[in-house]
């Protein structure tokens, strides 16, 4: 076992802010109601349900961009439901998806409409390189969906053709439940997740009418900061540009290097893969990314978002993580996940300590320095890049820059 007293001798740490991409909308019901009338004055819509299609990731404003858009379909004489559009999460049941909502804040009472949560699915046939179709069934039999979702880069693959996490991927892996998650990733296995991706998102908007998107753009510090109603037949030419406004914004890492990367919490309400791989460079298998701005040594996470209950999806990406976490971790709910996106190493539970001291000394060893050399960096989350604390070996560096300012010197890492 890491001598624990090795942690002395690492280098003093810094509370350091990072300034990053900001532009928060002021009005976001306003912006709201204005992109739902975009896209609705002209449908009759008047005694007709409407599916509204809520996700798993903790976006910023979520509850009150879901309760607008409610009172909105509402004034228009339409009868709105929401329904969970996140594939195998909460276990893959009804009541699991429920719950992954309400720690979203989004409840039949917050949103004013009911919440329809049943894993029913219909099949819409074959796209043409013969991948099953499986869609929601009272999102199909609805006369409108509405998916609201945060456009970005997405965890487990890098695009080519600015695709990632969106309104395309919702109308897929979210409006397919469970059955379908394991279709599409299934079929992701044999062509490509980018292609599978491009390949289904087409099929359902040309075999599903009256499909509608609200792309939601977060800013740098996880704010909300553009909303975009699309009509279905926008979504392929018009998402790609919002990629790339969202990767523009997307925060990274500061540094080129980094020997442990401490991260004090991870979870599927803070992204699909549990930590953003974006941000720390690893792949779906574990393995760095060559396209990651920031090499990470090794990776030290301590816990489990609440929001997540108990999806540790992720952990596996990590080198080490503390038994707390471990302990959190509902097996089943995991394994479900990785099962539907044939992610095995996601799950794969790291070397742990029963503390923290003894995850840290052990993380620092695993990095190849020594305890005064190493130079560690701590993040609350991969959402969260604002502040940072950092070891005192970046100080010259950090004074050299302007988007870096340290706050304050602190006493200990933990």
């Amino acid at each position: 076992m890491p001598e624990i007293a090795s942690l002395k001798e690492l280098a003093p740490s810094m509370l350091v802010e990072a300034r990053l991409q900001s532009h928060p909308l002021t009005d976001i019901v306003g912006e709201t109601n204005a992109q739902m009338d975009r896209l609705f004055s002209q449908v009759p819509l008047n005694g007709k349900q409407v599916a509204v299609a809520v996700g798993s990731r903790g976006i910023d404003q979520l509850p009150l961009i879901v309760r607008t858009v409610v009172e909105r379909l509402r004034s228009y004489g339409a009868q709105p439901f929401i329904f969970p559009a996140m594939g195998s999460h909460g276990g893959g049941t009804s009541e699991g998806q429920r719950m992954m909502l309400e720690s979203l804040g989004v409840t039949e009472e917050s949103a004013g409409a009911p919440i329809n949560s049943t894993m029913e699915t219909i099949d819409l046939g074959h796209s043409s390189q013969g991948i099953r179709l499986v869609a929601s069934r009272p999102a199909i039999e609805a006369s409108a969906i509405l998916f609201i979702n945060r456009i970005k880069p997405h965890t487990d693959f890098t695009s080519t053709r600015q695709i990632g996490s969106g309104l395309r991927k919702m109308c897929l892996i979210g409006l397919g439940k469970i059955e379908g998650a394991f279709e599409y990733h299934r079929a992701a296995r044999r062509i490509g997740f980018e292609s599978m991706l491009l390949e289904v998102s087409s099929e359902i908007l040309g075999r599903v009418p009256n499909i509608f998107g609200l792309g939601l753009i977060e800013d740098g510090y996880h704010h909300l900061a553009r909303i975009e109603g699309l009509h279905g037949a926008e979504f392929a030419s018009r998402e790609p540009e919002l990629y790339a406004l969202a990767d523009q914004w997307m925060p990274r890492l500061p540094f080129k290097e980094v020997d442990v990367l401490i991260i004090d919490e991870i979870g599927k309400n803070i992204s699909g893969a549990g930590m953003d791989p974006n941000v720390t460079g690893r792949d779906i298998h574990g393995i760095p990314r060559t396209d990651r701005r920031t090499i990470i040594n090794t990776i030290f996470v301590r816990d489990l978002t609440p929001e997540s209950h108990g999806n540790a999806i992720g952990l596996g990406y990590a080198d080490l993580v503390s038994a707390r976490l471990v302990a959190e971790m509902n097996r089943p709910i995991t394994y479900t996940n990785s099962l539907s996106s044939m992610t095995p190493a996601s799950v794969r539970i790291p070397m742990h300590y029963e503390t923290d001291e003894e995850c840290l000394a052990a993380a620092v060893r695993m990095s190849g320095q020594t305890a005064p050399e190493a130079r560690l960096v701590k993040i609350r989350n991969t959402l969260a890049l604002n502040r940072l604390v950092v070891s005192e070996h970046y100080a010259e560096e950090i004074a050299g820059r302007s988007d870096l300012t340290v706050l304050e010197k602190l006493t200990a890492w933990l």
